[in-house]
């Protein structure tokens, strides 16, 4: 008996799935082009037709911070339990969280 392979994109079927009418290459350029500063909050959402700078899909839905950039990847600082993570993201696979108004 073969052992199955564990890539890095196992058992992802669901996951990455895409909504039909979001199929095909990057939905919005906007997403492209977005610009992040330092200290803002994202949320990590993989856009399986982009694979440059894709995080690994136990990061995705995550919450992160923008702690700098590397070229035209961001990058992000993640907790992942009490363990700090440093991923760069490419924009695409980011969205941008609204922020909290203090009244």
């Amino acid at each position: 008996m073969v052992k199955a392979p564990r890539g890095y994109r196992n058992r992802t079927r669901k996951l990455l799935r895409k909504n039909v009418r979001e199929k095909g290459s990057i939905p919005r350029l906007s997403s492209l082009l977005r610009e992040y500063n330092v200290g803002d909050k994202v949320a990590i959402v993989i856009n399986s037709s982009y694979h440059k700078a894709m995080p690994h899909r136990r990061y995705h839905g995550l919450t992160g911070t923008i702690t700098g950039k590397r070229g035209e990847a961001y990058e992000i600082e993640v907790y992942l339990g009490d363990k700090r993570k440093i991923l760069y993201v490419s924009p695409v696979h980011l969205k941008p969280l609204k922020q909290q108004s203090s009244n």
